[in-house]
């Protein structure tokens, strides 16, 4: 997934001490008072974006009295492969962060734990893409074409088969998909929109379509946000939320726009270990991070969307949100049978 932190001001935690409890699973976070508080140390295995307010932890740290470890793992490509070398021996109790791009390969392994969390009754059936819950979808977004609004000489594109139009020459901007979570995201909005995803990138690189190896390099290089000259790029539906929240001097709306035809939706998931030695304290933390106080924190943190219907939106995404109705997708085991070629194919496409 992304670097999801969508701006520098987003700082990724390495660690964050926070509390769980005994050796008795509760059915949800707030019945944990009703259990013994046990000397246990959780760890969550995630990826290096991840980002939350350290006091966001003080209510579970009221409730219970298990110390949780933040243990960051590389991007999602190498916190799935290392958690699959480290099956029934794992470095950590729960993982945090393994997306649909990359969630087949998870499941089709013995690394996961069964549990469904009772906190699932306030999530949409939509997210939940594991039946065997082993994965429980925590938050989610949208890989979509960004644009900055003042820059575009034509109007905006209204579909992914528009940013090929010699009127958009020169104007994108995209990241690698070997390299990059957006990146393949990116490919695979256009394996599922597109009637011809091979020549559609085959005019794409006619158009003079740019690639850089990941979202940094894209959206504080070529694109115009950081001084670039390329007015379109391939970012997330957050984004223009982001650039209001940290616009200096103020604005009232985001100078950027998003192609809706071009999102791909991504959703992130969490779940137990296999080989953990505090499975019930593990529970607890998945259930926690089902809670309003954790989801809650998603949006402003992570710039991602809470999964369950209680959390609130902060007023900056209710306001400026540009999520889609119908984001594009494609089913986890078919990416995970064609991924690899996907790629190497377009390689062969963009940069051979």
């Amino acid at each position: 997934m992304k670097p999801k932190t969508i701006f520098a001001h987003i700082a990724c935690l390495a660690t964050l001490t926070i509390a769980a409890c005994g050796s008795d699973t509760p059915d949800t976070v707030d019945d944990a008072e009703n259990i013994d508080v046990g000397d246990v140390t959780l760890t969550l295995v995630t990826h290096d974006s991840f980002a939350i307010t350290e006091g966001v932890f003080e209510s579970f740290r009221d409730s219970t009295g298990i110390t949780v470890e933040v243990l960051t793992s590389g991007d999602v490509g190498s916190l799935v492969s290392q958690t699959i070398l480290s099956e029934g021996n794992p470095v950590g109790d729960v993982i945090f962060g393994v997306d649909n791009t990359f969630m087949q390969r998870l499941l089709n392994s013995e690394a996961l734990e069964t549990y469904e969390s009772p906190e699932l009754t306030h999530v949409p059936d939509g997210f939940e893409l594991d039946s065997s819950h082993r994965l429980t979808p925590i938050d989610y977004g949208d890989v979509c074409v960004n644009y900055w609004i003042d820059a575009l000489d034509a109007p905006a594109p209204a579909s992914l088969m528009d940013l090929a139009k010699s009127d958009y020459k020169g104007s994108l901007v995209v990241q690698n998909p070997e390299t990059s979570s957006p990146g393949l995201a990116f490919l695979l909005a256009t394996i599922a929109g597109t009637p011809d995803w091979e020549q559609f990138w085959i005019e794409l690189r006619a158009n003079d379509v740019a690639v850089t190896s990941g979202w940094e390099e894209a959206y504080y290089g070529d694109f115009i946000a950081g001084g670039g000259e390329r007015p379109m790029v391939v970012s997330y539906a957050s984004s223009p939320v982001a650039e209001v929240i940290y616009a200096d001097p103020p604005v009232d709306s985001p100078p950027t726009g998003v192609l809706l035809d071009s999102c791909f939706r991504q959703i992130e998931f969490a779940g137990i270990l296999s080989g953990s030695e505090h499975v019930a304290e593990a529970q607890l933390l998945i259930d926690f991070l089902l809670s309003p106080t954790f989801q809650n924190e998603i949006p402003m943190n992570m710039f991602m969307y809470p999964t369950a219907v209680t959390a609130q939106l902060p007023e900056e995404f209710i306001e400026h949100s540009l999520l889609t109705d119908s984001p594009l997708s494609l089913s986890p085991a078919e990416i995970e049978a064609n991924r690899q070629q996907w790629t190497e194919r377009w390689v062969e496409i963009v940069l051979g």
